[in-house]
């Protein structure tokens, strides 16, 4: 299993994945982030699915960067990517099929062009659709998207800054870490300021990130704790409602 995560916001653009890699019952580390750097343009790129139908389609992809077409917006270069992925979808497809695999690449695709006026991220699925991550919904999941949810949907805005976008990222991956097996440490981080045209990475070690999964568990102890008031009414209509009787369905 995997966990990418891209998170948007006025600042700029924050990704994070794990780099926990499963066959069968072997378990290695690679990265799952790619960077292209070049002039004014930054990309990153994440996946889920497939490791093989990945690394073909990113080598296609970077294959086109290096030829005569200039793209010059993001959306351009999600239809270029979403090309190639077709491409390794129609190679490869009936292959897949007779060894029991499915297509199952799916991409965070972010960064900033010469010719975007901010930076874009998408999502784009095995069939090359894709769609735009925008303020109004400012993060995507890719992978094991479970446990680390419900972090996000309670504390991350738009409005937020990069610095917040880190610390709840690493929350959200540290519940999944928690609750998924096949989701571990290392992370890749990576981080793009708007009109920047510079991609800064970082890869962080379970060590490195012992005093945050420490604080959290720590913190939701308390909280646990601390809402004892708001259920004591609760606990005491229950605790004395009369004996209940054997019941079958949905019935009140």
């Amino acid at each position: 299993m995997t966990f990418c995560l891209g998170m948007r916001c006025e600042e700029g653009l924050f990704a994070l994945a794990d780099t926990r890699i499963t066959s069968g019952t072997e378990m290695s580390t690679a990265r799952k982030i790619s960077i292209h750097q070049y002039e004014q343009h930054s990309m990153f790129i994440m996946t889920s699915g497939l490791r093989s139908i990945r690394d073909k389609a990113i080598t296609y992809f970077e294959e086109r960067l290096k030829g005569e077409e200039k793209l010059d917006r993001m959306y351009k270069a999600a239809n270029a990517l979403a090309e190639e992925i077709r491409r390794v979808r129609t190679e490869d497809m009936d292959w897949l099929l007779q060894g029991g695999l499915l297509f199952d690449l799916h991409c965070i695709f972010g960064g900033q062009l010469s010719g975007d006026d901010s930076p874009h991220m998408y999502l784009i699925y095995p069939e090359g659709n894709w769609v735009e991550v925008r303020s109004g919904t400012p993060y995507v999941i890719i992978g094991e998207s479970r446990y680390g949810k419900p972090v996000l949907d309670r504390t991350w805005e738009f409005e937020r800054g990069l610095a917040d976008a880190l610390r709840i990222g690493l929350l959200a991956f540290d519940a999944t870490r928690t609750s998924a097996s096949d989701v571990d440490y290392p992370v890749d981080a990576v981080l793009y300021r708007t009109d920047s045209f510079e991609l800064q990475e970082q890869r962080f070690t379970g060590a490195d990130l012992v005093p945050l999964s420490e604080f959290w568990q720590s913190a939701i102890s308390r909280a646990v704790d601390d809402a004892e008031p708001t259920t004591h009414e609760l606990f005491q209509r229950l605790d004395g409602s009369p004996p209940a009787h054997t019941r079958y369905g949905d019935g009140d």
